[in-house]
């Protein structure tokens, strides 16, 4: 779905009625679903920086790489809470991240690869620089073709794709810090965009960490009584039965701390002082006796 004005625009189907009232849609040419978002969702980065934002969103259109806009773009497009913004996330494929780094290193640009395991950035001026992200900075998930949908947003003059509800959802419940907790915003997502969200593709994807899943529709459900029935009651059903199953099962052998996958810092001592294992390895004992 494109945001901005046009022709075209049209107020979305009675039982798609989920935002403010200032909000139209316009539907692309698609036989695909899209997602309702919003009009002018006014991001406030500095002044100065609207100019490397805009001619960026140019060349990497120029490049044909594929990429996404997400963060605070995607939020604002899907819930329509305007907060200003000063940076710039651009996710892509893995794989991809080496081409855009050396499409504008090509151009003069610096590139800096900060950490191998999920971003890079491109700078200009050692004063302006976008994010380039491909994978959760936990490396638990890597950013793959299902995060690129039709849903598109106008920024800086450029008419750009931004990372479907599921996706946008998928980078953010591992944010779990103290000084950063992005929960709400994902039931901000599941309360403006459930018909939207592929809850199969979240629970694909979000096998492993089934739990986290959970805590996050428990929290949902908490916040929004009313609402509880956003998330499909399949999906409830499937997670509460892996609880129940998983109830009476014995203790893992390691001791094993997964709070590292939430905020590394805030889950140290846990590794440091008091025994467990990080979330990479086995710890300091790789026995496998049998436990009585």
């Amino acid at each position: 779905m494109e945001i901005g004005a046009g022709v075209g625009i049209e107020e979305p189907a009675p039982h798609r009625s989920r935002f403010p009232a200032r909000a139209a849609f316009r539907v692309a040419e698609t036989a695909d679903p899209m997602s309702d978002t919003v009009p002018d969702p006014g991001y406030s980065p500095p002044a100065e920086a609207v100019a490397f934002y805009a001619e960026s969103l140019g060349l990497l259109k120029e490049s044909g790489i594929p990429f996404l806009l997400s963060g605070t773009y995607a939020v604002t497009a899907y819930t329509g809470i305007r907060r200003p913004t000063k940076d710039l996330d651009v996710f892509c494929k893995p794989g991809d991240y080496p081409r855009i780094l050396a499409f504008f290193q090509a151009r003069g640009f610096r590139t800096d690869v900060e950490d191998e395991r999920w971003i890079a950035k491109v700078w200009k001026d050692d004063r302006y620089f976008f994010d380039v992200i491909f994978a959760m900075s936990n490396g638990t998930i890597a950013v793959n073709d299902s995060w690129f949908g039709d849903d598109t947003i106008e920024v800086y003059g450029h008419k750009v794709g931004i990372t479907p509800p599921t996706a946008l959802i998928l980078s953010k419940v591992f944010i779990q810090d103290r000084y950063r907790y992005d929960g709400a915003d994902v039931n901000h997502v599941i309360l403006k965009q459930a018909d939207a969200i592929d809850w199969k593709g979240l629970l694909d994807q979000m096998d492993l960490y089934w739990e986290v899943l959970l805590a996050h529709l428990l929290n949902f459900r908490f916040a929004y009584p009313t609402e509880r029935d956003k998330p499909p009651r399949w999906l409830m059903a499937e997670l509460t039965e892996r609880l129940q199953a998983q109830v009476n099962l014995p203790a893992p052998r390691i001791r094993v701390c997964r709070g590292r996958l939430f905020s590394p810092r805030d889950y140290i001592a846990d590794i440091t002082e008091w025994g467990f294992s990080d979330v990479v390895g086995k710890g300091l004992e790789e026995r496998h006796e049998p436990v009585d």
